[in-house]
């Protein structure tokens, strides 16, 4: 009898002592810091990249409005016209303000048009219903005293889009930015009429 007792409380013993080899386990904290960052180093590289993605396109769209302003100066003041720029030639000269950051040459399009009111500036977003990018461009920098409007555009590439974050309203996936200056031509030639 005290040996089936014996071989009873053996064998409950070796399964308190599993047991509590199982509960030790639970209660170890050595690898719970390299878990918790595995779990929160994701989230936190999403928003690190969708933070500076946004801040490189902010940056993007004030080289853009900083280049329209300077070059839309050479139309406002009637060098433009007097020199006889082309678009190309504007377009040139455009590039010449805006330095690494964009493709000019090939990416950025320039729309030069003159308008007889204020009232009647189109400024819609120059993409069609399929969300791609309109080419009827033109360059018609205006006479003294008429009112022209430069667009600068571009369609910028965007690479975060975690978590329902995307900053591109393209259907190519790609942001548009454009930056635009309306402004009435100063009277280069003497007086306006």
């Amino acid at each position: 009898m005290f040996g089936l007792i014996g071989s009873n409380a053996k064998s409950g013993a070796g399964g308190f002592l599993r047991f509590g080899k199982l509960c030790g386990f639970a209660r170890r904290e050595d690898g719970t810091v390299a878990v918790e960052f595995a779990m929160v180093l994701a989230p936190f590289l999403a928003m690190l990249f969708a933070i500076m993605e946004t801040a490189l396109v902010f940056f993007a769209g004030q080289t853009l409005e900083t280049a329209v302003a300077d070059s839309g100066r050479l139309i406002l003041t009637g060098q433009a016209q007097t020199l006889g720029l082309t678009q190309q030639t504007f377009k040139d000269s455009v590039c010449s303000r805006i330095l690494g950051l964009f493709d000019c040459q090939n990416g950025v399009k320039v729309d030069v048009q003159k308008y007889t009111t204020f009232a009647g500036v189109d400024l819609s977003k120059p993409v069609d219903a399929q969300g791609k990018l309109k080419t009827n461009f033109g360059y018609n920098p205006g006479g003294p005293c008429e009112i022209v409007v430069v667009r600068l555009i571009y369609e910028f590439p965007v690479y975060t889009s975690l978590l329902g974050f995307n900053l591109a309203d393209m259907g190519n996936g790609k942001r548009l930015l454009v930056a635009t200056s309306v402004f009435r031509n100063e009277p280069y030639q003497g007086t306006c009429t």
